[in-house]
């Protein structure tokens, strides 16, 4: 699994170790990335050692009570604590997933938390999402249609239909999947990376809208698309279950149809 960017010219240095308090016996080690780009020092990993019987199951839990009761000046995002909002992705463990969702007894060993691989660093576990934001919004991810809507109803579809697009709107735009995939890493600026193309085939797929050449005609590059190459990180790392790989060959399948 691949290492978070860091700052150029810069390396990570060994950094403070808070201890847990005394007479604790169920005490569990978090090794967290840390960067201030104010303060002009490299990155450093800081060790907080927690009692597990005063803290809840989850990494973000601990995060939580890290940041409450150890040290205020760690940052994060966070929001639903369920799953939902995909705020508090970041790699634990070696793997991309959501702090909320992610057990610390499923961790062996010392619990290692960066942020999300092979993007900048806002600070602490904060990456930029900026760019993946602005590829996000370049597929239009809203319904295009010029027929106008029955009167006084809303766009009808079938069961079948809307089957169609499961597995694709329960994308939350964690980004665990893009920050995984090897070919993101070496082409973010031009390849659209996993979570981009999910959501762009859930309207490709999506019986009310009307674009479907429009979009296609969008997606035909040879980076935009073809930079996927099949390697399933993807797949392997949504917290969701999701298989962005299935949908990005499914829109593959759909070039390849347009051409014959």
């Amino acid at each position: 699994m691949a290492t978070f960017t860091l700052p150029k010219n810069s390396t990570i240095q060994g950094g403070k170790t808070f201890k847990a308090e005394p007479g604790a016996t169920n005490v569990k080690a978090f090794k967290i990335y840390r960067w201030d780009p104010d303060d002009g020092a490299n990155p450093r990993t800081d060790t907080f050692e927690l009692d597990l019987d005063k803290c809840g199951p989850m990494v973000l839990d601990a995060l939580i009570k890290i940041k409450n009761e150890v040290d205020s000046t760690l940052t994060f995002r966070r929001s639903c604590r369920e799953g939902i909002c995909g705020s508090c992705s970041m790699n634990i463990d070696g793997l991309n997933t959501l702090a909320c969702l992610k057990p610390i007894d499923e961790v062996k060993g010392d619990v290692r938390i960066n942020p999300l691989p092979h993007l900048p660093v806002v600070k602490d576990l904060v990456p930029d999402l900026t760019q993946l934001y602005a590829q996000y919004r370049s597929v239009e991810p809203w319904l295009k249609s010029a027929t106008p809507p029955p009167p006084d109803e809303e766009r009808r579809q079938s069961k079948e239909e809307r089957a169609k697009m499961d597995g694709m709107w329960e994308c939350i735009l964690c980004f665990c999947c893009s920050t995984a995939c090897p070919s993101y890493w070496w082409n973010g600026d031009r390849f659209l990376g996993p979570a981009i193309l999910l959501a762009a085939y859930r309207w490709i797929s999506d019986s009310r809208d009307e674009a479907t050449g429009e979009r296609l005609d969008n997606l035909e590059d040879p980076f935009r698309l073809y930079r996927c190459h099949t390697i399933m990180n993807c797949t392997r790392t949504c917290p969701k279950g999701l298989n962005p790989a299935e949908a990005i060959g499914k829109i593959k399948q759909l070039m390849v149809e347009r051409q014959g």
